[in-house]
């Protein structure tokens, strides 16, 4: 059965490679690859999946194309779905983890990457005009678009302007008038089986830690780690700008302060984490991964033979990928059966419509909060090039059939020349 799956996941492994811009603009490529170019999903399944998943905490962009998987062919799909998409990024942040004392630190910001952030523009222009398209219909959508687009721009660093957002978007339409008839329900079972699972290595993971950390247990690095990045998947919205901040505090800041008294911190050197946060800007797929350079760098200096430390720095970047990801799958894979039963109910169908209004709202908020650090207005040719990229992606996306990874390619090649 998974044979016929095979032209959808490879379109999820090329998506990997070329999904370039963070969350934001990871959402017009998937309305270029799963929506336009081959109709995986329609434009109003994405945008309700966008909606649906800020809701959760984690990874956003992954949960979204996680969901895809699902609804073309259930847990199994969405399974393989998650891991070829993490896997790519995971891979390249866990070898520069390896790679980053044997290699010129400026040297990898290099300007090959130049264009990479105005190419996101684009992307996120385009997502943006296919959304108010199907979404901003009335007075009312209007309104919520605009309120939500002023308050995500100036909140957008605080992570529960999302999730808030959202519940009074769909609060508003919900006190419309419109009527819609209630049709019977028939009651329909709960599979528990994976938010139990959540809930458990969440408890068990924080029970362990605190008691390896209590009782000085020696080698107890790898279960802190492990709770450590299970509990920030768990609880992070907002996105990777969030969770690289929380990752910051938590392995940079807060060992400083303690290392006398405890020396078993996970510990991570503030100018290595700096450039980790830096180079998975500039490379494509889930910014989450910078999760699998935490983890290596985290147990790079665990072992005492040179082979012991190279296989605890591999164990290190698997339980950082593992532990990031694992919560954002199990969340919504249990939560997404039961939106999709209250979505039969009056209430909550009103409420769609407030709902994709805000998306649209907060997709515009970024756009502009994006464009915030890209020269435009200067008189130099940089400038005229940045805007030339942002008017020439939403261009080819809108009026041509020229694939992603192509524009991609183009902006790369563009920032080798310039």
């Amino acid at each position: 059965m998974l044979l016929r799956h095979i032209p959808f996941l490879k379109a999820v492994f090329i998506h990997s490679l070329t999904a370039f811009g963070g969350p934001q603009a990871h959402i017009g490529m998937m309305l270029k690859t799963f929506v336009h170019k081959r109709p995986y999903v329609s434009k109003q399944e994405l945008m309700e999946y966008t909606a649906f998943c800020q809701l959760l905490p984690g990874a956003s962009s992954t949960q979204t194309l996680t969901l895809i998987g699902y609804k073309r062919g259930g847990v199994v799909l969405a399974v393989l779905t998650l891991i070829i998409w993490i896997l790519p990024a995971s891979i390249l942040m866990g070898a520069l983890s390896f790679l980053l004392h044997y290699i010129d630190k400026k040297a990898l910001h290099v300007d090959i990457f130049k264009f990479i952030p105005p190419m996101a523009v684009g992307f996120l222009v385009y997502a943006t005009v296919m959304a108010f398209s199907i979404s901003i219909r009335n007075t009312v959508t209007w309104i919520i678009m605009g309120v939500c687009a002023v308050a995500t721009f100036l909140l957008f660093k605080q992570p529960w302007i999302f999730p808030l957002l959202i519940v009074l978007g769909g609060i508003t339409t919900n006190l419309s008038r419109k009527r819609i008839l209630q049709t019977e329900q028939k009651p329909r079972k709960i599979k528990w089986w994976n938010f139990w699972l959540f809930g458990i290595i969440f408890i068990t993971a924080g029970f362990f830690s605190s008691v390896a950390k209590n009782n000085d247990w020696p080698n107890r690095t790898p279960v802190n780690l492990f709770e450590n990045t299970y509990r920030m998947g768990s609880l992070v919205f907002g996105g990777g700008q969030v969770l690289m901040p929380m990752m910051y505090e938590q392995f940079c800041v807060r060992p400083d302060a303690i290392k006398e008294k405890d020396p078993e911190v996970v510990r991570i050197d503030k100018d290595d984490m700096y450039t980790g946060m830096g180079i998975v800007r500039a490379l494509p797929g889930p910014v989450f991964s910078i999760a699998s350079f935490a983890g290596g760098m985290a147990l790079k200096d665990y072992g005492k033979t040179t082979e012991e430390r190279t296989l605890m720095q591999l164990v290190g970047c698997i339980i950082g990928t593992i532990a990031i990801f694992l919560p954002s799958a199990l969340l919504v894979l249990f939560f997404f059966p039961i939106w999709n039963n209250l979505k039969k109910y009056a209430a909550v169908y009103r409420s769609l419509e407030g709902i994709n209004a805000v998306v649209v709202g907060i997709m515009i908020a970024s756009t502009f909060y994006l464009m915030k650090d890209i020269s435009l207005l200067d008189i130099r040719l940089g400038s005229l090039i940045n805007a030339i990229v942002i008017a020439g992606t939403f261009t080819l996306l809108q009026y041509t059939k020229i694939p992603p990874p192509f524009i991609v390619i183009g902006c790369l090649i563009l920032g080798s020349i310039f």
